[in-house]
């Protein structure tokens, strides 16, 4: 039987504000963006490309799919500095026999969280 899929391609995440929403994952977060318009902006997270649709009506929910990233150093001084940065992380950390994560929303109020693997 073929594979059906090969991997991920993108992952679209819902908007209310795009403006906001940039300046979430460009400033706060730090990643590299794209493109953009005035409903739609791709970022690049290590090579997974981040799309912000505000063409479909986003509506704030419990429940869905979580955007997982790598912080770039250590995880305590990640979260550190983007509670600096005004970010809430509203579960604090919690450590696993797997890792450790650190969950949090982004601008607009899409679950996102760090993960470290164990050390």
């Amino acid at each position: 039987m073929a594979d059906v899929a090969s991997g991920v391609a993108s992952v679209w995440v819902p908007v209310e504000d795009m403006d906001r929403a940039r300046a979430f994952y460009r400033d706060t977060l730090g990643l590299s963006e794209q493109k953009t318009t005035e409903d739609w902006s791709e970022f690049d997270a290590n090579g997974l490309m981040i799309g912000l649709n505000a063409r479909e009506s986003a509506k704030r929910a419990d429940g869905g799919a979580v955007l997982t990233f790598q912080p770039d150093g250590d995880l305590d001084a990640e979260v550190a500095s983007l509670r600096d940065k005004g970010v809430e992380f509203t579960g604090g950390i919690s450590d696993h026999p797997w890792g450790r994560i650190a969950p949090f929303k982004d601008s607009e109020g899409n679950d996102l969280q760090f993960y470290a693997p164990p050390s």
